[in-house]
């Protein structure tokens, strides 16, 4: 693709970078065929080759205008059409550059401008979000249904104690995360006690909470850079000391964000180093238990508890298409016994990307019932999910419980009910 960038971005980091991605586009489409908004509404400016053509025109100077933003923010930043692209084009990136230019040149409503304020500054603080989660929930029989749909609830699975801490050699950090102890805090739990069996000591650090991935893709990428050395700089002293193995993400979303907090603070000379180690660091719990593959079988093997649930699993995009990684997590539920059922387009996002269900309900509630549909299509046990973003949208809608993986895991390796 030729391009002609405006003088205001063509010498800047952030203009050659475009410029490079818009000139590695053909033009194929094959990734119209795998946007969840082009499947639902059909239109060419809301799939990814027309939202390039768009971020081209305005960086090329041409008028932008409410109807760019529009088709601009229905984007979930899923990436499905970055796996489906054979040129590679890594159109995230443009449109995080494309979204940035737009935000300075077509300003939002107050309406907007509030709700997105209440987001950046109430969900990455717990001390906010746990209590307007309660009040939520108590009230939320009297709420309008619009409203009502809107408070999160608590997702499937009962919570459990951590495992009483034992000197194993092996150390590892998980992230807290900012919604995450409020509405699954088994989670984490879980994680900590399917380690423990495997010769592992995990444990949170006070200090380390939200990973930035919030803050960042509501354009507040000041705060979210903040967020990122606050949960950097809590870390650091592991890191230094070789205390630490690794950092388990148990949130795929948060595990996408935090993998790339080399190149968000490439350019920040006291961090860029420090972020990058620690994204080097960074593994997906899966891929902790992957490689400890012979050791859990064997304790599996061994163990009481019956499987043989039909499992349906939703592998969320910051998984399969930010991480790469695919297959993992349903090879890892076979080995422990349980029956995984097809699911039909699971390429496809369940509607929930970040706060993509507060922005656009309409579309991200159609995702999500499309989604479950394709779930609950050979008639499972229960839902499964890797990030609590997608395990408390599908629950909003699902009568079946929806729980994260690692639950199944350790009911299976500890004998839990």
């Amino acid at each position: 693709m030729q391009t002609h960038l405006a003088d205001f971005i063509k010498d800047t980091a952030a203009g050659r970078e475009a410029d490079a991605i818009l000139r590695s586009c053909v033009h194929c489409g094959f990734c119209t065929a795998t946007c969840p908004t082009f499947q639902l509404l059909g239109d060419e400016l809301d799939g990814p080759r027309g939202r390039i053509y768009l971020i081209k025109q305005m960086l090329e100077g041409q008028a932008v205008s409410e109807k760019t933003q529009l088709h601009l923010d229905r984007c979930l930043s899923c990436r499905s059409c970055e796996t489906t692209c054979p040129s590679g084009v890594r159109y995230h990136r443009l449109l995080e550059i494309g979204r940035e230019v737009l935000e300075e040149r077509v300003p939002r409503s107050l309406a907007a401008r509030a709700t997105r304020f209440l987001l950046t500054e109430a969900l990455p603080r717990p001390w906010i979000f746990k209590p307007a989660v309660a009040l939520g929930q108590l009230f939320r029989p009297l709420l309008p249904r619009v409203l009502a749909e809107k408070v999160p609830m608590p997702a499937g699975g009962s919570e459990q104690p951590w495992p009483r801490p034992r000197a194993h050699r092996r150390k590892m950090v998980a992230l807290a995360g900012c919604v995450q102890p409020t509405l699954t805090p088994n989670t984490n739990a879980a994680t900590a006690r399917v380690l423990d069996r495997l010769g592992i000591t995990l444990s949170e650090v006070p200090g380390a909470a939200c990973c930035g991935a919030l803050r960042y893709h509501l354009h507040a990428q000041e705060k979210a850079r903040d967020d990122m050395r606050q949960v950097i700089d809590a870390w650091w002293p592991l890191v230094d000391s070789g205390q630490v193995e690794a950092f388990v993400m148990t949130a795929s979303g948060c595990g996408e964000h935090v993998r790339v907090y080399g190149e968000v603070l490439a350019d920040d000379p006291a961090y860029a180093a420090k972020a990058a180690r620690i994204a080097a660091l960074t593994r997906d719990v899966s891929e902790v238990l992957a490689s400890e593959s012979e050791r859990l079988a064997e304790l599996l093997a061994g163990s009481s508890k019956a499987g043989g649930q039909r499992v349906a699993f939703h592998s969320p995009c910051t998984l399969q298409h930010a991480q790469k990684i695919r297959g993992v997590v349903e090879a890892l539920l076979n080995t422990a016994g349980y029956q995984l059922v097809p699911v039909a387009d699971p390429h496809l996002c369940c509607g929930s990307a970040g706060t993509y269900s507060i922005s656009q309900p309409v579309l991200a509630g159609q995702l999500r019932d499309g989604k479950l549909a394709a779930l609950t299509a050979a008639s499972p046990d229960v839902l499964v999910t890797a990030n609590i973003g997608c395990q408390t949208h599908l629950q909003s809608g699902s009568s079946l419980p929806v729980r994260h993986w690692i639950e199944l895991i350790d009911e299976r390796l500890n004998g839990l009910d």
